[in-house]
């Protein structure tokens, strides 16, 4: 009777052949996976350039960003000023009638103690937004503050000098709203050639 067994196999005692681990070590440790190959000196100089120019990029877009926003968040604030000066622009010939009121009724009266209420409330108000009014009688006379309704020679007063206000200068954050309406003073020799006053 034959050894061999009946399939035509390798005897059952017949060593079986492994694969050589240690040659398969030596190959993965020869070529680690998931290691990227080494880089060489001109892409390594390529990446950092391009890192420098994504920083810059960044750093670019930022600063437009900060630009924008402060642009945005002065628009807004010239937009709310601007609102502002024009309802209180349009307050300001209400204070002027109060004011005329006040120049009509006597000082005992019960109506001008009302209407004194009145004007100090809408003056409070104005107030609160940043509005101030002022006379500018005894000032010299400034073109960009006053608005000259007449030229007289008044005794006692230097040329230039604004002796009357018929309308009060109002200002809203230290820039004009309105100018005042005044007369000015003129010296001697300006009488001389004339009165120019405005009626």
């Amino acid at each position: 009777m034959s050894d061999k067994p009946a399939n035509g196999g390798a005897p059952p005692d017949a060593a079986v052949e492994e694969p050589d681990k240690s040659s398969e070590a030596t190959g993965l440790e020869a070529a680690p996976e998931g290691q990227p190959a080494p880089l060489t000196r001109e892409a390594l100089e390529a990446l950092r350039r391009e890192r420098d120019e994504l920083r810059e990029q960044l750093l670019r877009r930022r600063a437009d960003f900060e630009n924008y926003k402060k642009r945005v968040e002065r628009d807004r604030q010239q937009a709310e000023r601007a609102a502002a000066a024009r309802i209180c622009q349009a307050l300001l010939p209400v204070l002027d009638d109060f004011d005329r009121a006040l120049g009509t009724l006597p000082a005992d009266s019960p109506l001008r103690e009302g209407v004194e209420l009145i004007q100090r409330q809408v003056l409070t108000l104005l107030e609160s937004e940043g509005v101030r009014s002022k006379d500018p009688t005894g000032e010299p006379f400034d073109p960009e503050m006053h608005q000259a309704l007449s030229y007289e020679a008044v005794p006692g007063y230097p040329d230039g000098t604004v002796v009357q206000t018929f309308r009060k200068a109002y200002f809203l954050g230290g820039r004009l709203l309105r100018p005042a309406l005044v007369k000015v003073a003129r010296g001697e020799a300006g009488t001389e050639s004339g009165d120019t006053s405005v009626h």
